[in-house]
């Protein structure tokens, strides 16, 4: 495909269409961003042959194709990105300004527990609110305050409160701890991916690495429990340990034993970050409610345990065929093959999590269990909030 060449109407200067450019121009304007980037895909194909368009004519382009989909005021907020306008600063605690951004906005809302629809209106609300008063400054603080009363007004006094517990968190300092179990398939790092983004972690880490690691500095043959599945680690116990209980309380005790293995540098891991006062997420067949013994709860940070779980047989199954789909070297006909067993792990691990109080969220649908995690997050964190929107967010001008 030629390279298409986008030329300024008032000053001719010339730069190449970008995909990406034109799908953060709609997602500002209230489009999804999958339907942005589809909508972007779509002009880039129409430009496919033509080597120059002018601002003016990509515009109609767009705007053509937006009438066929969106509402009028979708429309109208991208018409007014070409007005020029001035932007909305933002002055923060340290009296930097930045321009508002209704991306990273919503972006803040989703990390309180709202679902991407509430946060994309609730933001779009409150940038037609400055606009409307014809506000060019604003302090971070007022700022705040207005989404609460927004999201009050709009969603209701307990999502307002857990958007104000979030600011109180971000402005504390204190690190966050989020520790992801789940047997083999249930979509940990998906999730923890997703729920990296939207806190904006940076900070990942998966016990399956952690593992490979040590495998690389101790051999099979010094500790070889190591060196198998969780859910078939009972085969690398001794005969006297293995032989004396059912088929499930091998398995649980195979799993025990790579566990506590596993504990030592998980416990680094945990530590290294509390040291640091950064947040973390780490993930992983491996995180049992016991590793919560080893992490120093002196600490002022927010440690938040989760079990993810796939509760329908069927479900669990379509996703470890679906896992050896996407990527052929994770074997999925050898977890196929021994599902009993992983099937049997899972129901340990949620006994366990049931018995220490921790919570079960079921990954059936990734936003749902994503917006479950978030919400668990904010409950944790509540728990020890004591503060009023004045302390927040400050009593405005």
């Amino acid at each position: 495909m030629a390279k298409t060449f986008v030329t300024d109407s008032t000053d001719g200067t010339k730069v190449p269409f970008l995909r990406g450019i034109l799908t953060r121009s709609l997602v500002d304007s209230g489009v999804g961003f999958d339907e942005a980037y589809k909508l972007a895909s779509t002009v880039r194909q129409k430009l496919s042959d033509v080597d120059e368009v002018t601002t003016n004519k990509l515009k109609e382009i767009t705007i053509e194709l937006l009438e066929q989909s969106f509402d009028r005021k979708v429309v109208e907020d991208y018409l007014s990105q070409g007005q020029i306008r001035d932007p909305i600063h933002v002055i923060d605690r340290e009296g930097q300004a930045t321009a508002f951004s209704r991306v990273q906005h919503t972006h803040c809302l989703e990390s309180c527990g709202l679902s991407s629809s509430e946060a994309k209106l609730a933001s779009k609300q409150i940038y037609h609110y400055l606009l409307e008063k014809e506000i060019a400054e604003i302090s971070s603080s007022e700022l705040g305050r207005l989404t609460y009363i927004c999201l009050r007004a709009n969603l209701g006094r307990e999502v307002a409160k857990r958007y104000m517990v979030w600011v109180e968190f971000t402005h504390s300092g204190r690190p966050l701890i989020l520790l992801i179990g789940g047997t083999t398939g249930c979509g940990k790092s998906t999730i923890a991916t997703e729920v990296a983004h939207r806190l904006g972690v940076v900070r990942t880490q998966s016990t399956d690495m952690l593992r490979e690691v040590m495998r690389m500095m101790i051999p099979k043959r010094l500790s070889p429990v190591l060196h198998t599945s969780s859910f078939d680690a009972w085969r690398s116990l001794p005969d006297k340990f293995a032989n004396q209980a059912d088929a499930d309380e091998r398995i649980a005790d195979g799993y025990r034993a790579q566990m506590e293995l596993l504990s030592v540098p998980c416990e680094a891991v945990i530590q290294r970050a509390l040291k640091e006062r950064v947040a973390l997420i780490l993930e992983g067949i491996h995180v049992h409610p016991a590793l919560l013994n080893y992490i120093d709860r002196r600490e002022d940070a927010i440690i938040i345990p989760i079990m993810l779980a796939v509760l329908k047989q069927d479900n669990l199954q379509k996703r470890l065929r679906g896992r050896g789909q996407i990527a052929p070297e994770r074997d999925s006909k050898k977890h196929l093959s021994n599902f009993d067993r992983i099937w049997a792990l899972q129901s340990f691990l949620l006994s366990e999590a049931d018995r220490n109080r921790i919570p079960i969220i079921a990954n059936d649908d990734k936003e749902k269990a994503t917006s479950q995690i978030m919400k668990a997050i904010i409950d944790s964190m509540e728990e020890k909030f004591t503060g009023w929107p004045s302390q927040v967010f400050g009593r405005g001008r």
